[in-house]
């Protein structure tokens, strides 16, 4: 399950007046569109849609961040390209894109 405040840090942009202690928020701002409850807080109906909302993106992006933890450095690309030229470095690239195809 995916913590809250990696949600809302996601949702909104890491907005500043926002906390939250062992994944429950603590403190929300007043934000439009947002109906807080009588605690001051998100009700637990948004709470839940904007984790859905982010576990949605965390998959649907999965495979760019498996293809960014194995493409080589720069350095690497850019020695790629010196010793084998523009079509040894896109065969390297291309089996990582080829291993995480876009959904």
């Amino acid at each position: 399950m995916t913590d809250i405040s990696a949600a809302i840090g996601w949702k909104f942009n890491d907005q500043e007046g926002m906390s939250t202690r062992a994944g429950v928020i603590t403190k929300f701002p007043e934000t439009e569109g947002i109906t807080l409850g009588e605690d001051g807080l998100p009700t637990a109906e948004d709470q839940a849609k904007w984790l859905k909302e982010y576990e949605d993106h965390l998959a649907v992006t999965e495979y760019q961040r498996n293809r960014k933890d194995e493409y080589p450095s720069f350095e690497a690309q850019f020695d790629e390209l010196y010793h084998s030229g523009i079509d040894g470095w896109k065969a390297k690239i291309k089996a990582v894109k080829d291993k995480y195809p876009k959904p």
